[in-house]
């Protein structure tokens, strides 16, 4: 096992030319494993050091033939990985050392790729990119996991994966939007959703009133925005509360496939058009979604207590106005924690979702009159296909 490691992990060296090719990463592993097996052997500390000097030996014979590479310092700790896996197959890690595999094996081969994502990138994206990465892996650990408050409502940690989640999902759609924007304003309008639905109605009106023959392409974008949120919303409740995700993502489902639908069918997506859109995550933005995240949650179990769960569904719906995702996340964490049931849920869900619906209806008028009946009609229509999947679930 750690031989055909090896050789997998060796096969795109070999193939990009370098010194250590599918040979050398087979050995390297397999002497590993031989060292693993000895355990606190001294052969074992000799064979890494060996490994040291072997790669070392590499960057400069690299350096002084001016190779194009520069110190070939990928091809040097791959070894080190090559290494690392026949121990962990000797010590049977053996699903550990496959994924260890593949992960690198996928590194090397996709240089390309990574490369030109990586040059691709502003300062403003480098930095959210850097901001993401201490939102999830040095503050994330640092919360308590268990409830902290008399209502047992607020789970720090719960609702800081929350954040992160919705984070991470506009950040990773803002990067397809910027790669495929040009493609059209059907991948525009559905990415852009998944990105920032109102940034998308803005942009469609505000092309719809400079440009009359857009009209109906405006309609369908946001009728895709819409779907988009719905999709985004189902996401997150297939992830975080996976035994309420039929009954929650049905509805919303539904509003997404009548979206899609209904735009695909009443609009012509052959005119291509570029998206004026920023990076969707900085640190600040995370912090106040995660603060009006909180003060809705305290409000909906506030209301949930006194007035039961039509208070609970009435929070959620102004929740919406502002922010699908915020009544979204709302209604996962209280769920979570067993403040609400799975039909307050579903509610509070569809009445968050509806709201947001609206509310861009609204947006809409204010950039340009054409857009409001027939896009009033079209969310009307779709926040009725979310109540009625919904409703027959509820009285299951």
């Amino acid at each position: 096992m750690a031989t055909i490691l090896g050789m997998f992990l060796g096969l795109e060296r070999e193939w990009s030319q370098k010194t250590a090719g599918i040979r050398t990463f087979a050995l390297i592993s397999l002497l590993a494993a031989v060292f693993s097996i000895l355990d606190n052997d001294p052969l074992l500390v000799v064979g890494g050091l060996l490994l040291v000097a072997i790669a070392v030996l590499l960057a400069v014979r690299s350096f002084v033939e001016a190779d194009a590479e520069g110190l070939s310092l990928t091809t040097s700790v791959s070894m080190f990985v090559a290494y690392g896996l026949g121990a962990l197959v000797a010590n049977d890690f053996l699903i550990e050392a496959v994924t260890v595999a593949v992960l690198s094996s996928l590194l090397l081969v996709l240089k390309r790729e990574l490369h030109q994502f990586a040059w691709g990138l502003s300062r403003e994206e480098m930095r959210s990119a850097v901001e993401f990465t201490i939102l999830a892996f040095v503050i994330y650990p640092l919360l308590p996991a268990e409830t902290i408050d008399p209502w047992d409502a607020i789970q720090p940690r719960l609702i800081w994966s929350l954040v992160i989640a919705i984070s991470a999902i506009g950040f990773v759609n803002y990067v397809l939007v910027k790669k495929y924007q040009g493609r059209g304003y059907a991948v525009t309008g559905f990415f852009g959703g998944l990105v920032n639905s109102t940034a998308v109605v803005a942009e469609m009106a505000k092309r719809a009133k400079e440009r009359t023959d857009l009209l109906d392409i405006a309609v369908g974008s946001i009728l895709l925005a819409n779907a988009a949120m719905a999709v985004r919303n189902a996401v997150i409740v297939a992830a975080f509360v996976p035994e309420a995700a039929l009954i929650i993502g049905a509805p919303l489902g539904a509003i997404a496939v009548t979206g899609v639908t209904i735009a695909v069918l009443r609009s012509d997506w052959r005119t291509t058009m570029e998206a004026d859109l920023t990076s969707p995550f900085s640190l600040r933005n995370a912090l106040t979604f995660g603060l009006l995240f909180l003060v809705v949650l305290l409000l909906s179990v506030f209301a949930e207590r006194t007035f039961g769960a039509g208070g609970f569904v009435a929070t959620a719906f102004l929740a919406g106005l502002v922010s699908s995702g915020t009544a979204t996340t709302t209604a996962v964490s209280l769920l979570g924690t067993g403040q609400i049931t799975v039909d307050t849920a579903v509610a509070g869900v569809v009445a968050g979702t509806a709201a947001s619906i609206l509310v861009k209806t609204v947006f809409a008028a204010s950039i340009t009159r054409d857009l409001v009946r027939p896009v009033l009609i079209w969310n009307l229509v779709l926040i009725a296909v979310g109540v009625l999947v919904g409703a027959p679930l509820l009285l299951v």
